[in-house]
């Protein structure tokens, strides 16, 4: 399935641990597209072990986690308003 997956870390004194550490588990899975935003295919397996990494460092009432799921790619439509710089665009 395509996912697009947005974080927020509340900047603490552990928040940038947390930063971090969310941002590498979703470097593994899925394409840094901009700051807290990243997209990619993934099985469900795969988004299950990403989630259950996240949860981890994610912290209650603090940090926020939302991921979109589409069926694949040609269901979404990606526009560019400013700056186009397409990351998550794979050559076969």
């Amino acid at each position: 399935m395509y996912l697009i997956l947005v974080y927020d870390i509340q900047l603490d004194e552990k928040g940038s641990a947390v930063l971090r550490k969310v941002f590498k588990s979703c470097k593994k899975y899925l394409t840094h597209i901009q700051n807290s935003v990243f997209e990619g295919e993934l099985s469900t397996v795969q988004l299950l072990e990403l989630k259950a990494e996240i949860r981890k460092f994610l912290r209650e009432g603090q940090d926020s986690c939302i991921i979109f799921k589409g069926r694949n790619t040609k269901w979404m439509e990606k526009e560019f308003v400013i700056k186009e710089e397409d990351k998550a665009t794979q050559f076969l």
